[in-house]
Parts: C-alpha cells; sequence; structure tokens
C-alpha cells in the first residue's frame, strides 16, 4: 500500500473514531467512546505510517 493510501485509510479513521465517540458521548456509552477513542489512534498511526513511506522515498529519490 502506497503512502496516499495509507494517509486516506488513517483519515478516514480518525474522522470516524471521532464521530464514534462523539456519538457514544451523546448516549452515554463509554464503550463506544472507548471504541472510538481506538480507531482515532489507528488512524493516527496508518497517517504517521503514510508520512514516514513519503519521507523514505523522497530520500532514495535524492539517492
Amino acid at each position: 500500500m502506497g503512502s496516499t493510501s495509507d494517509k486516506i485509510k488513517g483519515t478516514s479513521n480518525e474522522i470516524a473514531g471521532k464521530a464514534r465517540q462523539a456519538a457514544g458521548k451523546a448516549i452515554d456509552n463509554h464503550e463506544e467512546q472507548v471504541k472510538g477513542a481506538v480507531q482515532e489512534a489507528k488512524g493516527n498511526a496508518q497517517v504517521a505510517k503514510g508520512n514516514a513511506k513519503e519521507a523514505v522515498k523522497k530520500i532514495v529519490d535524492k539517492a
């Protein structure tokens, strides 16, 4: 998977996770809030992975 795909999937998970947390908070469902936080964290990791791949590619391209 390329860096752009990782970033897109990561951003999608971040947004979905935040929405899930908000929904959980609105209905006072702590389990849903935790699941949303986990999903958001997964998204953050995916975006970071995409950024790392992009940085490595730039270094390789310069070499």
